[in-house]
């Protein structure tokens, strides 16, 4: 007798591992799509590597035959020659950051859950935004972490909903995730809204949680600033090769603390003790990393000349129509497209899919809280973006 994992199995296994594994209809849709051999434009694509971008493959290589791998001398916030590397990432964006406060990871996931561990206790809470990625989930349930929403409100562009925010803290909040650019909308987070998050976080004792993956891709306005040197609250900004460098198979990021001295000082110490229990990155992409971080300019200028054009593209083809629009993207490689609410977003994806053969993102795989919202990526191949596009406002043509 076969025996459903959420229900007997959950005796045996911890209760923060007990989720739903049930295929959803959208991943068993597509799986059956691609096994029977159909045509398949994906404009949910993300993954650099597959994207056609040319990359100094010789450099890459020969940045990792670095003889000195050969040694093992452990350091628990990461080589001092490779922190170093880091700082002056920053430095070139004219934010001040000391080798001394990073401490490299295998990933931001990595990142996130040394983060968690250092701020809270079973059950404590932390704010997320809502739009934002899905993956907060998982992370915060591997770590006994409890997440709760605060809404980020479209008018004429993103905003904090400060007042909800404000709501959402309960005795047991320890800390308010941002990720600056949001991932999918695009919203950096304003000046003002920094200096509003270091407000309420330095009064309650919390902690702000940075999340700058996409910092590098400004698609609108002037160069943010980084949250790696903010000063006014206690303060973890988190990045990585995989956007910054288009190279998510090296596994290799950071995180920074940055804040009030005395918060600062206890916080990496007890990072520390975290990432020596583990000292997870290995040493030929630490000592590659300097020379990966020298070739992202060639990398970040082939991504956002095209996602410009990609841009371009999606409101050309928006001005030939009617019923659909994009939301203001600031940053990153997505776009938000309102569409008619015709059906739930789960169901226009699939008759998407099935009619026309091109697969988008619904809107509540972000957390979007109402239909007529997709997703689409902007880094797909120029034509593939085109014709899927095309393909798509036919579908709403012919739909109504």
């Amino acid at each position: 007798m076969l025996i459903p994992y959420n229900d007997a199995a959950s005796r045996m296994f911890a209760k923060r591992t007990n989720w739903d594994l049930t295929p959803n209809r959208l991943s068993v849709a597509l799986t059956a799509h691609r096994a029977a051999g159909k045509p398949l434009i994906d404009l949910t694509v993300s993954n650099p590597t597959e994207c056609g971008f040319e990359y100094d493959s010789s450099a890459i290589l020969e940045a990792l035959r670095n003889p000195a791998a050969l040694l093992y001398e452990p350091n628990p916030r990461g080589l001092e020659s490779t922190r170093r590397s880091v700082a002056c990432y920053y430095a070139a964006r004219n934010d001040h950051v000391s080798a001394e406060d990073i401490i490299l990871t295998t990933s931001t996931s990595e990142a996130y859950s040394y983060v968690f561990r250092t701020l809270c206790n079973p059950g404590d809470e932390l704010l997320i935004p809502s739009p934002s990625y899905p993956l907060f989930d998982f992370l915060a349930d591997i770590q006994d972490v409890s997440l709760v929403r605060y809404p980020l409100l479209y008018d004429h562009g993103w905003h904090i909903d400060f007042h909800a925010l404000e709501q959402a803290i309960t005795p047991r909040t320890r800390g308010v995730i941002v990720v600056h650019p949001n991932n999918p909308t695009g919203h950096f987070t304003k000046q003002a809204e920094m200096a509003k998050l270091n407000t309420i976080c330095s009064a309650r004792e919390m902690a702000i949680i940075a999340d700058e993956v996409f910092l590098d891709f400004v698609l609108e306005g002037d160069q943010p600033a980084s949250f790696a040197a903010n000063r006014g609250a206690l303060t973890f900004t988190l990045s990585g090769l995989s956007k910054i460098c288009g190279l998510p198979q090296m596994k290799a990021a950071w995180l920074i603390a940055s804040g009030p001295e005395q918060w600062k000082s206890e916080a990496l110490a007890r990072l520390e003790v975290i990432a020596d229990t583990y000292l997870s990155v290995n040493a030929p992409v630490q000592l590659a990393i300097p020379r990966f971080l020298e070739e992202r300019h060639t990398f970040q200028k082939q991504v956002l000349s095209r996602v410009r054009r990609n841009l371009a593209e999606l409101d050309r083809q928006l001005a030939g129509q009617k019923v659909c629009s994009r939301l203001i993207v600031a940053g990153g490689w997505c776009a938000v497209l309102r569409v008619p609410s015709m059906r739930s977003d789960e169901d226009l994806v699939l008759a998407l899919l099935a009619q026309k053969g091109v697969y988008v993102h619904p809107g509540h795989f972000y957390d979007f809280p109402s239909d007529g919202c997709l997703i689409v990526s902007l880094i797909a191949p120029d034509r593939n973006h085109s014709r899927g596009l095309e393909a798509l406002f036919a579908f709403f043509d012919e739909a109504l």
